[in-house]
């Protein structure tokens, strides 16, 4: 070649020639230099650069032209918006190539072919612009990629096209609303082998939870076929997290696990000119997941390399976007894009935000998806298939500022109508589809992979999308309001006393992490077992002896994905306590074995075979006593291993486990015998257990129920409720009920003498300290170990507790100067 500089190798490009190669040929060319030798493989290719592009417009006389057109821009205007973009597009379709470009085109790809002892070999065309590397800006999604093309005529159309896509529609407002000039983007084309994941499966990961920020998870979303479908939202993934801490340590952490819906995959077309196609996945295929538990775990190795690789390189953290795929021959996984992420990396870390939806008793729910960030947006629905206004209601021009738009699946070219909606629902779609990411760099409300949501609302009805109650999406009938705070974390004072967090819903978790804590102080297993698993455990086990077919459909339905019975809880229970455990991760997080009634048991599915009808469930069949008896014991088992698998599977040691409503010390015995049983014993590598102090007997024998256990934690509800002999759940009775009442005080006073004097540590999680500062200074006087509140109350209880400290702090100097 006479002009070296329109063509280079993938493996001769590095990050630094961003300006000539683009962002995501760099990113390439760096990997294939570097990462090769630790283990990420990135498929070769060739890089046709900036100064081709620049050429091919000289050449066809074309920067003017397209100035002209661009003069007439309205970012404001759709339909301006898509006549700007097809005017420009069409002027550089129609352009030619010099001719020592598209002969250089042709001979690197012969050279490719003949390497891979092909005729023609299938390669990927993909844009790279040069600012896909800026720090406060993603482009994702805004130029275009061609898959599985073939031969010397379709590699330059690709390339051509390629060139054309610096002006779609999306990208030409996305330029213009942050203020970029279009003729200071220049667009290079990456040519790399095609990875065969057409009879495999791809995805994309990201070395972070997308909704959170949460650094120390990766996310994989995976489908079977070419990984546009995953991109375009057009199949809803199947999802892992995966905790790097402990894989770096050599455990298999694999912290939560989600089959999605793969009813199509994108194949190599048989058509000329049609190089891709896309067909349906038959059921047997859609229930299972699209890859092995080693495979994401190998993926997740490969993301937090260059994870690694990437931020030490920019002397910052630096998370990452990336596009993996899985050959279906090979069985190879192969590394086919990656870029930095864009939207939590930016984000302000010396604040916490919520977002509170207000909602009534009665909310009526419509349907649920997921949801994309955490804030709460609410308007009139706007249904669009196109923007054309074919199948839906109405076209883009109709769309005003503040409407719902609820769509099948979104499509790039729909950005300037999503920067104008309050909220954006999809039938399809995962939490790294094209959708997902653009809602999250606008800041808009989208809950992804509803199922049939354009069928559940109808153009003008008004609803309300939340995102803030975890990582399932609600959308609600009506308007209802929401509410943003904000609070400095300079705001929270440090206390002395450590101040822990109760956590129940796993999905809340990773958000917060973020506040300042000292672990989880309770972490309930009835939250996760009634919205993970919803089955009671003895149904699970037992159902097919029942004979109740009703009963055995349902359970068949909610084990899909999974090996059997024993496994879906096991499994489903384990997932739910990793989450917890991993977003606090080395702190101590205690979980409480199940602590349901028999009346809440039977509320579960087949709950009605297996529970009695008691007078008084508060003070019956529950908690400890559960555990060894014959009729329950094999259900506490399965909790049993599943605290194994957090801990020795996953790696999380961080989790301790609690005892509730356990009346004799006999009883204790009882338990931790068939603990053992099940391969849980206190002390074997570092497993603490605990004690719930809710029961009078605690307090009395508190010395004795010391030589088994490590620690106390005060049940402030129940011992409140049995010292004084109430009913809480009565009105007859609940003006006695408080806590800070003098035999409640008296008992709380005698189990931290007890526990300081046996060395036992010993803390309260309930609402006490936060509610009444009075409570949280009786227990500071008395050295109570740790606080544990929910985490709306942690700042007032912080707050609270360090009021007291200093309170304290100054009458020890009062004394001491005395």
């Amino acid at each position: 070649m006479s002009n070296p500089p329109y063509l280079k190798w993938l493996h001769e490009v590095e990050l630094s020639d961003i300006p000539s190669v683009g962002g995501k040929n760099a990113s390439l060319g760096e990997m294939i230099q570097n990462l090769g030798k630790l283990g990420v493989q990135v498929p070769g290719g060739f890089v046709v650069t900036v100064s081709s592009y620049e050429a091919f417009i000289a050449h066809n006389v074309l920067d003017q032209k397209i100035r002209d057109i661009i003069a007439g821009l309205d970012v404001d205007d759709v339909e301006n918006i898509r006549r700007t973009g097809l005017a420009v597009r069409t002027l550089i379709k129609n352009g030619k190539f010099p001719e020592e470009i598209w002969k250089g085109i042709m001979q690197r790809y012969d050279e490719m072919s003949q390497k891979y002892g092909q005729e023609a070999t299938d390669v990927a065309v993909r844009s790279s612009a040069t600012a896909e590397d800026l720090p406060d800006a993603s482009f994702a999604g805004q130029q275009e990629t061609f898959l599985n093309i073939r031969g010397h005529q379709d590699l330059i159309a690709a390339v051509r096209n390629c060139f054309a896509s610096l002006f779609t529609d999306r990208a030409i407002v996305y330029r213009e609303s942050r203020g970029y000039d279009h003729f200071q983007v220049g667009l290079s084309v990456g040519v790399q082998k095609m990875v065969r994941s057409d009879v495999g499966s791809s995805g994309v990961a990201f070395s972070l939870d997308t909704e959170s920020g949460f650094k120390d998870v990766v996310l994989i979303n995976g489908s079977y076929g070419l990984g546009e479908m995953v991109v375009q939202g057009a199949v809803s993934p199947d999802e892992w997290l995966i905790f790097k801490p402990t894989l770096a340590e050599g455990f298999t952490p694999i912290i939560e696990k989600k089959l999605g819906n793969k009813d199509r995959k994108m194949v190599y077309g048989v058509e000329p000119g049609k190089p891709t196609l896309t067909i349906p996945i038959e059921r047997a295929q859609r229930n299972r997941f699209c890859i092995t538990d080693d495979q994401a775990l190998e993926i997740a190795r490969s993301v937090a390399t260059i994870e690694k690789y990437y931020s030490d390189k920019k002397g910052h953290w630096c998370p990452m976007d990336v596009e993996w795929a899985v050959d279906g021959l090979s069985k190879e996984l192969f590394i086919v894009q990656a870029r930095p992420e864009t939207i939590h990396s930016r984000k302000a870390t010396d604040r916490v935000v919520e977002y509170k939806i207000d909602k009534p008793d009665d909310a009526k729910e419509v349907a649920r998806g997921i949801a994309i960030g955490d804030r709460v947006g609410a308007g009139k629905v706007r249904i669009l298939f196109s923007l054309d206004g074919r199948g839906g209601d109405g076209d883009g021009k109709d769309f005003k500022q503040g409407d719902v738009l609820v769509t099948d699946m979104t499509d790039p070219d729909w950005e300037p109508i999503m920067k104008k909606a309050s909220a954006i629902i999809t039938n399809k779609g995962g939490r790294t589809c094209h959708a997902a990411i653009v809602a999250r760099e606008m800041g808009v409300p989208a809950i992804v992979g509803c199922g049939n949501v354009t069928d559940l609302l109808d153009t003008g009805m008004e609803v309300t999308a939340s995102c803030c109650e975890g990582d399932t999406g609600i959308i609600y009938h009506g308007i209802i309001p929401s509410t943003m705070e904000e609070t400095m974390l300079a705001d929270m004072p440090d206390t002395k006393t450590p101040i822990m967090l109760n956590v129940a819903s796993p999905d809340l978790a990773f958000k917060f992490s973020g506040l300042p804590n000292a672990g989880v102080g309770l972490a309930r297993e009835e939250f996760i077992i009634n919205n993970y698993i919803q089955a009671h455990p003895l149904a699970l086990l037992q159902h097919k002896e029942l004979g109740d077919v009703a009963l055995s459909g349902k359970i068949s339905y909610l084990i899909n994905g999974y090996e059997d019975e024993e496994t879906f809880f096991v499994k489903r229970l384990s997932y739910g306590i990793a989450k917890i455990a991993s977003a606090f991760y080395p702190n101590k997080v205690i979980v409480r074995f199940s602590d349901f009634k028999s009346n809440e048991y039977k509320n579960l599915l087949g709950g009605e075979h297996f529970e009695p009808t008691e007078e008084n469930p508060m003070i019956g069949w529950r908690g400890a006593s559960r555990y060894y008896s014959e009729v329950y014991k094999e259900a506490f088992g399965l909790e049993c291993k599943a605290i194994r698998r957090v801990r020795e599977k996953m790696g999380l040691k961080n989790v301790v486990v609690m005892v509730p409503f356990c009346r004799t010390v006999e009883e204790l015995q009882s338990v931790t015998a068939v603990m053992k049983e099940y391969g849980l014993e206190r002390g074997k590598e570092g497993l603490e257990l605990f004690l719930m102090a809710e029961i009078p007997s605690n307090i009395l024998m508190a010395e004795e129920f010391s030589e088994h256990i490590d620690g106390f934690s005060i049940g402030s509800n129940d011992l409140t409720q049995l010292t004084l002999g109430l009913d809480r759940d009565s009105a007859l009775v609940s003006h006695l009920y408080d806590e800070r009442n003098p035999a409640v005080k008296r008992m709380l006073k005698m189990l931290i003498d007890t526990a300081k004097r046996t060395g036992t540590k010993v803390g309260i999680c309930g609402q006490g300290p936060s509610d009444f500062p009075d409570f949280a200074q009786f227990l500071v006087e008395l050295g109570i170990d740790s606080i544990s509140v929910t985490p709306d109350s942690l700042l007032k209880t912080k707050r609270a507790i360090g009021e007291v400290e200093k309170k304290i702090a100054e009458k020890k100097g009062v004394k001491s100067a005395a």
